[in-house]
Order: structure tokens, then C-alpha cells, then sequence
């Protein structure tokens, strides 16, 4: 489509991220807030943007835990350390 006649790039781009986002009132602490901002801003970032990446560290952080407790269900202890054993033969020269 045309410039005049639909959306444009970046028109298209902003509505595809009006769809994918949403907002979430956030109460913090003062002495938070004020540690986020300061931080935010020597980073060049808007609060938003700090407190968005944060809850994502957390999200992945939990995920991976999750991850690894399913699989620790699942470990061959016996096996793991003879491959471990068989490593330490190993020289390095």
C-alpha cells in the first residue's frame, strides 16, 4: 500500500506494538522509584524500559530454574559421574 492510502511502516509497527503491550498500574516504594530513576537515567532509559527488562530477568530466571528442576527428576547420577570421572583422566598438554 501506498504512503496516502493505508498505514505505512511505521504506522504499522507502532499498531502491531499497541497490540503486544499492556498497561499495569505499579506501586513501588519511594526509596525504589527513586533508585530505579536514578538508575534509568544514568543509563539513558526510561523507567518503563528499566522495570519492563527487570521483570523479564526475573521471568527467564524462574523459567530456567523450572527448566532445570524438571530435569534434575530425570538425572542419571551414576552415569553423570562416571562421565565426570573419565574427564579427569584427560591431560591437558
Amino acid at each position: 500500500m501506498g504512503e496516502g492510502r493505508g498505514e505505512g511502516a511505521g504506522e504499522a509497527k507502532n499498531n502491531v506494538m499497541k497490540k503486544q503491550t499492556v498497561t499495569y498500574p505499579l506501586r513501588l516504594p519511594a526509596s525504589l522509584k527513586a533508585a530505579v530513576a536514578e538508575i534509568s537515567k544514568e543509563d539513558g532509559i526510561s523507567i518503563n524500559q528499566f522495570v519492563a527488562t527487570a521483570v523479564a530477568e526475573k521471568v527467564s530466571a524462574m523459567k530456567t530454574a523450572e527448566f532445570f528442576t524438571s530435569y534434575r527428576a530425570k538425572a542419571d547420577i551414576k552415569t553423570a559421574r562416571r562421565i565426570l570421572l573419565r574427564m579427569t583422566d584427560v591431560r591437558l598438554t
